[in-house]
C-alpha cells in the first residue's frame, strides 16, 4: 500500500506552525514597540516663589532680593527657553512676580493654577506634558503639596534658608521619581 499522498486540502495544515510562528513574534514587537513609546522620563523643575516683603497684608509682593533671584532664574533659563515645554505658576502675587521676568523673556503664557489644588495640578502637568519640560513656580502650602505629589513623600515645608533652591524632579513612566536639589 502506498503512503498517502499530499494533498491540497492538507498543505495549509503544513505550514500553520510557521505562520503561527510569524504571528506570535509580529505580536511581541507590537507589545514592545507600544511600551518603548509610552515609556519616558517627564522633568519638573520645581521653585519655590521669591521671598516676600515683610508686611502684613494677606498676599504681599517680593522683597528686592526676590526680585534678584526672579532675575536670576530668568537668565538661568536664557533667551529662548529651549527644552521647557510649560511654565505653572499658582495664584499668587508672588509666584506670578517671580515668574514675570522668565515669561517676558520667553514670551510664553504661563498656566496659572488655584493655590490649592496642588495635587489636580501634579496630576495634570503629568497627563499633558508626559515625557517633556515642565517649569513649575510655587510657594506657600501649595510648594510641598507638589514635591509631595511629584515624588518627595516626606517633603516639608521648606526653611526661609532654602528658599534659593530648585527641585529638579525625574518623573519615569515606569519606576521611582529621581530628586536633584540646586541653589540657584
Amino acid at each position: 500500500m502506498d503512503p498517502p499522498a499530499l494533498t491540497r486540502d492538507r498543505r495549509p495544515f503544513f505550514l500553520a506552525p510557521l505562520w503561527l510562528t510569524f504571528l506570535s513574534a509580529l505580536l511581541v514587537f507590537a507589545l514592545g514597540f507600544s511600551l518603548y513609546r509610552s515609556a519616558g522620563t517627564t522633568v519638573v523643575l520645581l521653585v519655590r516663589a521669591a521671598s516676600e516683603d515683610t508686611a502684613s497684608i494677606a498676599d504681599p509682593p517680593i522683597s528686592p532680593e526676590g526680585e534678584e533671584r526672579a532675575q536670576r532664574l530668568a537668565q538661568l533659563f536664557g533667551e529662548d527657553g529651549t527644552g521647557i515645554d510649560a511654565i505653572y505658576v499658582s495664584d499668587e502675587r508672588r509666584t506670578q512676580q517671580t515668574a514675570a521676568p522668565l515669561i517676558e523673556r520667553l514670551h510664553r503664557a504661563p498656566v496659572v493654577f488655584a493655590s490649592t489644588a496642588a495635587t489636580a495640578t501634579a496630576d495634570r502637568l503629568l497627563r499633558e506634558h508626559g515625557g517633556g519640560t515642565v517649569l513649575v513656580i510655587a510657594g506657600g502650602a501649595s510648594f510641598p503639596a507638589l514635591l509631595r505629589t511629584l515624588g518627595d513623600r516626606e517633603a516639608r515645608t521648606p526653611a526661609p534658608e532654602e528658599a534659593g533652591v530648585m527641585y529638579l524632579l525625574s518623573i519615569p513612566t515606569f519606576g521611582s521619581t529621581h530628586l536633584v536639589r540646586l541653589k540657584l
